[in-house]
């Protein structure tokens, strides 16, 4: 008999860590046990996304895998946000959960960081998209049967007519060029509500947009995302 690692999932509720879920399912060398997000502690929300605590419950529900949270303070800073999660990852560890999974594909310097704060506390990483080509990727989504809707676009990229629409072939073929097709470089962002990790179909209804501004990544000036609420 094989024996299977125990994993936890870094679980934004978007497309990409619901594909790298079903990757890992197929995988006989993995047993998930739980699925981990970090949420706003002043909204209750996690923070790109937009979704809502009890939103993502219910989804876990319907995935059928416990769901363990971390409430991260707004405006932390970066060393004590690595510290917050390391301690998440010990309560893991003691769990016998040695394994942390995650839906990057291309961003080398954020595999990096994730793979050494794991290494630092006796964990490994898995990384089940990694450097996939994300054009072939997002059509493997759609032909699985995956159902999302986009729920935060960055302004520099896309319009705020794409909230709401379905990740299908329609929406691939919308795209404006430089835009890539998973929205890996923080383009938009996604909610998945079925699919092949699904139980049921999860159902909700579409609110108001809203925008928030954010400092650039790379330091020069800021950036404005349009926001979907779900309800």
């Amino acid at each position: 008999m094989i024996m299977k690692q125990n994993v936890v999932l870094n679980w934004s509720s978007g497309k990409d860590c619901a594909l790298a879920l079903y990757e890992i399912q197929q995988d006989k060398s993995y047993s998930v046990k739980n699925i981990f997000t970090t949420l706003n502690a002043l909204n209750k929300r996690i923070s790109m996304h937009g979704i809502s605590v009890e939103l993502l419950k219910r989804q876990a529900k319907a995935i059928g895998i416990p769901l363990e949270v971390l409430f991260i303070e707004e405006n932390i800073s970066m060393e004590n946000y690595a510290k917050e999660i390391s301690l998440k990852m010990q309560e893991f560890k003691k769990q016998g959960i040695l394994t942390s999974a995650f839906g990057d594909i291309l961003l080398e310097d954020l595999k990096e960081y994730r793979e050494k704060q794991l290494a630092s506390i006796g964990m490994d990483s898995i990384f089940p998209l990694w450097k996939v080509n994300t054009s072939e990727l997002i059509k493997r989504f759609v032909r699985l049967g995956f159902k999302a809707i986009v729920v935060a676009v960055s302004s520099t990229h896309l319009d705020k007519c794409f909230l709401g629409t379905e990740i299908d072939e329609k929406f691939l073929e919308k795209l404006p060029p430089g835009v890539n097709p998973c929205g890996e470089y923080g383009e938009f962002h996604t909610f998945c509500y079925d699919g092949p990790i699904f139980n049921e179909k999860l159902n909700f209804k579409v609110g108001k947009t809203k925008s928030s501004i954010y400092s650039n990544p790379n330091g020069e000036g800021e950036v404005t995302f349009h926001f979907l609420e779900l309800l």
